[in-house]
């Protein structure tokens, strides 16, 4: 057997990553069984499907290289084909019409349960049964001609060819009632996998309130495809060893269904930006010094390249996310600091600041070369000589060179940030906190 998948969204607008994590599921058991993974688009809500909510669909999977084997199906296209499949229940007895509530607008037509128990093993959740007397009849076209979900979607997964189907555990009481209806039409029943629902830090379904929770959100941020992929990948499966960071080939030859857990998948934001700068990490030198530069461009800050290049080098590490790299850059590149109120608050306003940092700019105006060991050994002695802790220079001494509080190593930036640059900002801020425009 030829294992065929599917991701079946609603395009309605946003691409949850609720619903792209049961894509890359889908699409992940594909690759690993040598199968074939497919797209269909369930746009019948003719109001919300519209050509740019499908568009966002396939950008969003584009992004992430969720590659499709074949064309996608719309549904909306396929009515006649579900009608058909009612007549055929109709005809052999497995529906019935019945006006619904009575509106005298049209009978529905509506699929009648076999009334005997129905139970499946899910590949996830395990054994799963429901008893007759809880299955009821329910609607498969409505009044108005229009076939219903469940009629549809069985339908379509039948003319598909679809073998596994991998959706979220929302979706478990459907199977029940989808199960009746491939018995009834006379077509084997694929398996059936149901994920975890992804939930926030209270267990409650993870929503926008929460955060950032479509995929345009993180592809805006600045967020690596291959980071997402792999975060939501781990959300609810993991390789069953101490393996994080994947590569998209790692993660496909360990991916099996098997592995996935039936419990809740918690969010975590923080984790997904770690992860997200160890791909940065993996990435070959070139291309990341190419998406770094087009992130300056973008901020308009820019600098002789080997001048940037050191800054970038200094940098490292402390970028995560690509709309990291402005911000942490722009101290050396651009010609003025911008000061956070913050930091001048709680570093700079305090008696007697302005006067360290005359006593240490006339000290760094000695250090030759000016390099961070001797710009340390230099701050270390101003701080002896005035019977000060070294902080009582350190913390004021980086806000008044690069506006923050926070950064790299204080010696190596100065040191990056260069000699003529240091001392100006030194004296700059010791003059604007004398004249109080600061």
């Amino acid at each position: 057997m030829t294992v065929r998948t599917r991701f079946a969204p609603s395009p309605t607008g946003h691409v949850h990553i609720g619903n792209i994590r049961a894509a890359i599921f889908n699409w992940l058991f594909a690759r690993h069984e040598g199968g074939a993974f497919l797209l269909r688009l369930e746009d019948t809500d003719r109001e919300r499907s519209t050509e740019e909510a499908v568009r966002t669909v396939r950008e969003a999977m584009d992004w992430l290289g969720l590659d499709v084997d074949e064309a996608p199906v719309f549904q909306s296209r396929r009515t006649e084909a579900h009608r058909a499949a009612a007549e055929d229940l109709l005809a052999r007895g497995h529906a019935y019409r019945e006006d619904k509530g009575g509106t005298g607008q049209g009978e529905a037509v509506v699929f009648r349960m076999p009334g005997t128990d129905i139970a499946f093993r899910d590949q996830v959740k395990g054994d799963l049964a429901k008893k007759a007397a809880d299955l009821k009849d329910f609607v498969i076209v409505r009044s108005n001609g229009t076939p219903v979900f469940h009629l549809a979607n069985v339908v379509d997964d039948i003319h598909m060819g679809i073998t596994h189907v991998i959706r979220g555990d929302d979706h478990v009481e459907n199977t029940f009632r989808h199960l009746a209806l491939y018995r009834a039409l006379g077509a084997p029943a694929p398996t059936f996998a149901h994920l975890p629902m992804i939930v926030n830090h209270q267990g409650k379904p993870y929503a926008k309130r929460d955060g950032d929770a479509y995929v345009g959100d993180f592809r805006d941020k600045g967020f690596l495809p291959e980071a997402l992929l792999n975060y939501l990948a781990l959300l609810g499966w993991s390789p069953g060893d101490d393996r994080e960071v994947m590569s998209r080939a790692e993660l496909v030859e360990a991916f099996t269904l098997g592995r996935v857990v039936s419990s809740p998948a918690r969010m975590d934001p923080a984790k997904l930006l770690w992860m997200n700068g160890e791909h940065l990490r993996r990435m070959p030198r070139d291309a990341w010094r190419q998406a770094c530069d087009r992130e300056l461009a973008r901020a308009g800050l820019d600098g002789e390249a080997a001048y940037v290049g050191r800054v970038l080098d200094l940098l490292g590490d402390r970028i995560r996310i690509w709309t990291d790299v402005a911000p942490m850059a722009a101290p050396f590149l651009a010609e003025a600091v911008t000061y956070d109120e913050t930091s001048v608050q709680k570093r700079l306003k305090r008696e007697g600041v302005a006067a360290r940092l005359r006593t240490i700019r006339e000290a760094f105006a000695t250090v030759d070369p000016f390099e961070a060991a001797g710009l340390e050994a230099a701050l270390q002695a101003v701080a002896a000589a005035a019977g000060e802790k070294p902080a009582a220079f350190i913390h004021p001494v980086r806000v008044a060179a690069s506006g923050q509080m926070a950064g790299p190593s204080l010696y190596e930036m100065l040191e990056v940030i260069g000699r003529d640059r240091v001392l100006a900002r030194l004296a700059d801020t010791a003059d604007r906190l004398e004249a109080g425009t600061l």
